[in-house]
């Protein structure tokens, strides 16, 4: 009957006020690596948002290419010879480049990325690119991203309203700013490298960067006709095209922009660091509460132990309250940290959300510390003798 009673269970809730200080801490550690890992994938969402949204079977760029948001433009006529391959349905380009938009309302200017592309079809999967594209054939027209970040003034709220609206952007250095107008909207959101975005016709990319040759692109989207070979089309035109350029696939192009996150930019570098430092702070921590519950029921197992009970058996009652702690201490962490996404999300604008994947993993995580606080915990109880204590 000994072995029936929930013993790791009535350690732990003896001491009440203990017992919570110890849960807080530990959903304190889960809300951490909630929300290392919930911005972290935010940071990949948000800067591969429009590798997912161009229409397009395989990409061509430049060898230099680093991201989106740096400029390695490469020859247009690249994509004229791409079109000469077997397989090969069409080709598109698409023209990309920071520029200034000012604020309607104060004046001031902040970083704006403009997408130009030849509106004679959608290469965007967005619908509502879909639907209004033709507006771009007009000169001067664009359309603008409502989910842009808030310092663009309301550009969207007052399109939506019915009124005419104009911007003034400002190209590369350029000291006076070029006139548009807002024809349309579309959702595509900021990122950590771009605050707003505008999809242009790529005369009036042009003419808001007059000094950008036209016969530079930053990516060429090729479509392949609907028998083609894939893998053998991308062979073809990475083994004849000049070196100067590389064909890559969709799921390639978003590992490229992935990796240069990941690697060679300190961001990504932190948010791995901080979430590595959050789980050994947890299981410091927890390591303390498992130790001290040990001290203090000393005599208790040691009692035990001159019973009959084994090593294993009061083993088993620390990774019981290791589990116990890990489970009680994720149930409000995880409640918690679906609120912060909701708040992050409306205060970033970045696609800050809660996924099954991210509460498995945090649950893990959680169980994975206590176990190993557990393991380090249990070398005092090893060694004692009941003659010691008594």
């Amino acid at each position: 009957m000994i072995l029936n009673i929930p013993l790791a269970w009535l350690q732990l809730s003896r001491q009440k006020s203990r017992f919570l200080v110890a849960v807080a801490g530990i959903a304190f550690i889960a809300i951490l690596i909630f929300m290392q890992i919930g911005f972290q994938d935010a940071l990949y969402v948000s800067a591969t948002k429009l590798h997912n949204n161009i229409q397009g079977d395989l990409f061509i760029i430049s060898t230099q290419y680093k991201s989106l948001t740096s400029n390695q433009s490469f020859s247009r006529w690249r994509l004229y010879q791409a079109l000469g391959f077997e397989g090969v349905e069409s080709v598109s380009s698409l023209y990309m480049q920071f520029a200034k938009l000012k604020n309607p309302i104060n004046g001031l200017k902040f970083p704006m990325y403009v997408i130009g592309f030849d509106p004679v079809k959608s290469i965007f999967k967005i619908p509502e690119v879909q639907e209004n594209f033709k507006i771009l054939q007009i000169p001067n027209m664009v359309l603008f991203d409502r989910a842009s970040r808030q310092e663009f003034g309301p550009i969207a709220k007052d399109f939506e309203q019915g009124k005419s609206v104009k911007v003034e952007i400002f190209g590369y250095l350029a000291f006076v700013g070029y006139k548009v107008k807002v024809g349309g909207l579309f959702s595509l959101g900021p990122s950590f490298g771009v605050d707003g975005n505008l999809i242009v016709s790529t005369s009036t990319f042009l003419a808001i960067f007059p000094d950008r040759p036209v016969q530079n692109i930053d990516i060429g989207i090729i479509k392949l006709k609907p028998d083609a070979n894939p893998q053998q089309v991308l062979a073809n035109l990475s083994a004849k095209l000049p070196p100067d350029v590389r064909v890559v696939t969709r799921q390639h192009f978003i590992t490229l922009e992935k990796d240069y996150w990941t690697l060679r930019t300190p961001i990504g570098f932190m948010f791995y660091l901080m979430v590595l430092m959050a789980f050994v702070v947890g299981v410091v921590v927890i390591y303390q509460i498992l130790y001290s519950n040990i001290s203090t029921h000393l005599a208790e197992y040691a009692t035990l132990k001159a019973m009959g009970f084994k090593n294993k058996y009061l083993l088993i009652v620390v990774f019981q309250q290791a589990l116990i702690l890990g489970t009680l201490g994720y149930i409000p962490g995880f409640a918690i940290s679906i609120g912060l996404y909701d708040a992050a999300k409306n205060v970033t604008q970045l696609p800050v959300a809660m996924s099954v994947e991210k509460a498995t993993l945090v649950l893990v995580s959680a169980i994975s510390m206590c176990l190993v606080s557990g393991f380090l915990s249990i070398n005092k109880l090893r060694k004692i003798d009941p003659a010691d204590i008594f």
